[in-house]
């Protein structure tokens, strides 16, 4: 029987927002200990997402750029099995930034990512997909191409705007696109330090977005820096630590939050 394939990306127009750390944890999350079948997809040139999970991304043969600029190059073509049993991962590079002026005549540029991804449908439990740090025209490709958008929000001063930001463009693809599916499933506060500030950024979140907000946050967590150094994911590396604690709280948020399971 054919699977119901969720797909998910992590958002945020800013750096240093932990998108990466929850996209890798949270996919290896689901393949370890769910026994479901992930697939990670890398949308940032920085590569990040295979470097955390131990690949030497310059050596892909085939990067999520071949993906999605090659009509001839299938998904499976692009595909990495990791060595997480049930996680395969496509990998990026730095190749990828030349995307957008690769496809900029082309008059399906919007929707490269989901022509491909379609493939993925039925044979994963979910696509998770991490995103460059900003809006442009490789996030319009996810947002055309999944349902679910997690939003790790970095609890600094600007973090508010950010946030706003990022649910107005959601509206505006589900207007201009006719994407009544998409929708932001979770708002994950990250970088958590006790102070004031952070506490009041907190509430105010709760206050603007009560039903998205999650209710783990994620603060600095040293053992999380060290996996991702070691290119390993937190399961791995610090199965009892804190921080692999408050992600799995997290991924079973984000598993319960399932807009297409019957209520």
């Amino acid at each position: 029987m054919p699977r119901r394939t969720r797909r998910i990306a992590f958002v945020n127009e800013k750096g240093g927002s932990c998108k990466t750390t929850l996209a890798v944890n949270l996919a290896a999350y689901q393949a370890l200990y769910r026994r479901k079948r992930v697939l990670l997809i890398d949308l940032d040139s920085q590569g990040h997402v295979g470097k955390s999970l131990g690949f030497d991304v310059r050596s892909v043969p085939v990067s999520t750029y071949e993906l999605l600029t090659d009509p001839r190059t299938t998904l499976d073509q692009a595909v990495q099995p990791s060595r997480i049993e049930g996680l395969d991962v496509v990998c990026a590079n730095k190749s990828l930034s030349d995307f957008t002026v690769r496809v900029a005549g082309d008059k399906d540029r919007e929707r490269k990512l989901a022509g491909k991804i379609a493939q993925a449908d039925g044979r994963y439990d979910f696509v998770m997909l991490d995103t460059p740090p900003s809006l442009g025209l490789i996030t319009l490709n996810v947002m055309l191409a999944t349902n679910e958008i997690v939003v790790p929000v970095s609890l600094t001063y600007f973090a508010l705007d950010g946030c706003a930001e990022i649910l107005d463009t959601v509206e505006q693809v589900k207007t201009e696109y006719a994407r009544d599916g998409l929708g932001v499933t979770l708002i994950v506060p990250t970088l958590y330090r006790n102070t004031n500030m952070a506490r009041d950024i907190i509430d105010k979140l709760q206050t603007y977005f009560p039903r998205q907000v999650a209710r783990s946050i994620l603060g600095f967590n040293v053992k999380i820096d060290e996996a991702q150094s070691h290119g390993r994911t937190i399961w791995e590396y610090a199965p009892s630590s804190n921080g692999a604690r408050v992600l799995e709280a997290v991924a079973l948020e984000v598993a319960r939050r399932d807009p297409g399971r019957p209520r």
